[in-house]
């Protein structure tokens, strides 16, 4: 019954996009392989695997039987994604650009030129699922909860979950490789990518220093102290223990620093002692640009959970009020370094209800 459906697989040449286009296969669909190409500054194998990961995708397309094109969406990545990512950092957030490539290039860009080779549907790697439940698409948590992506998907509307599959939402990432194994496919044991989308695994403050200007200033405690010297604010997000660069103070904890506040009106990064310091603990968060996958808020004063960045345990939390895009949320336990720029995703159990982009945590007054 599959056979006259048609499904476009972005084939990244990892093992997980290999095996979506394997099983789709398998379970009678006509699939057609796309590899995508985002990123073309300074792409060279050091960073950017991309010549070896299209390769690895023609390859499998190849061993499984199915057409595979290559397309260039540069151009959309930079002008959508990497021109936003870009000017938060400028502003002394910490955007999360594999969000906005899922919502801007993997499910519009991509979705758009899938239409056009007649794809009833479009199937990635991610680890999520979706159901339709009374008319509405539902956004669900993976099985295997270590690998759940909904984090990164949160921001898809209706239209683009109803033309989306995630094959792999109900196996474990140990099923998947032994899958991939059993089928010849060459990238069976192939490490997974943890950079950042489409940019790749390279030293992030070199790499970021080649877009946006140094501009060194002091580090200062909570009271005032003169602690070190930053490089420019861009370069650190809250939370930050590593590079921080300040030695031993006299009279100090002996605990470690960890980047606590940005002062952009005087270029000064605020430096705490200790991991729970209390100005790295927040109540409570206000967020912008709000996105709802059903098309409307979640109900105030009712209990979610929410994550404030990915691989974090569901924090349990009430949503307080939303005006507009703005958004609200408490949580019952203080949240550490809640982050400008990062994404809050809500949950009700298993479904990703949306999120919004922190704006700022309110920290516990001492």
């Amino acid at each position: 019954m599959n056979k006259n459906k048609r499904v476009v697989v972005g084939m990244s040449g990892g093992v997980d996009s290999s095996v979506t286009a394997l099983l789709l296969k398998q379970q009678g669909y006509d699939v057609i392989g796309l590899f995508m190409k985002n990123w073309e500054d300074d792409d060279n194998s050091e960073y950017c695997s991309s010549r070896q990961d299209l390769l690895d995708a023609v390859s499998v397309a190849d061993t499984i039987g199915i057409p595979i094109e290559a397309v260039n969406f540069a151009k959309e990545y930079k002008d959508r994604v990497f021109s936003a990512f870009l000017r938060e950092y400028q502003s002394g957030r910490t955007p999360n650009p594999d969000i906005l490539c899922n919502a801007e290039i993997k499910f519009k860009a991509f979705l758009d030129h899938a239409i056009e080779l007649g794809a009833d549907t479009i199937a990635t790697g991610h680890y999520a699922q979706v159901r339709e439940v009374d008319g509405l698409f539902q956004l669900l948590k993976a099985t295997d909860a270590s690998k759940d992506q909904s984090y990164f998907l949160h921001r898809l509307n209706q239209a683009q979950l109803s033309r989306a599959m995630f094959p792999l939402g109900r196996l474990l990432k140990s099923e998947i490789r032994k899958i991939a194994e059993q089928h010849g496919l060459c990238n069976f044991a192939k490490k997974d990518s943890t950079g950042i989308c489409f940019i790749g695994e390279r030293p992030f403050r070199e790499f970021l220093s080649g877009y946006l200007p140094t501009q060194p200033g002091e580090m200062r405690t909570p009271e005032g102290k003169r602690v070190g010297r930053h490089i420019g604010l861009s370069f650190y997000t809250l939370g930050q223990r590593q590079g921080l660069g300040i030695g031993g103070e006299k009279n100090s904890s002996g605990e470690p620093w960890f980047v606590a506040a940005k002062d952009m009106e005087n270029n000064r990064l605020i430096v705490v002692q200790g991991h729970d310091h209390p100005a790295l603990l927040s109540h409570t968060l206000t967020a912008l640009d709000a996105h709802w996958i059903s098309g409307s808020a979640p109900k105030t004063n009712h209990p979610y959970a929410a994550k404030t960045r990915y691989r974090q345990a569901d924090a349990p939390c009430h949503f307080t009020e939303q005006s507009g895009d703005q958004c609200s949320i408490a949580f019952d336990q203080p949240q550490w370094a809640v982050t400008p720029g990062q994404s809050v995703v809500l949950y009700e159990g298993e479904v990703c209800l949306g999120g919004a982009i922190i704006e700022a945590g309110q920290r516990i007054q001492t």
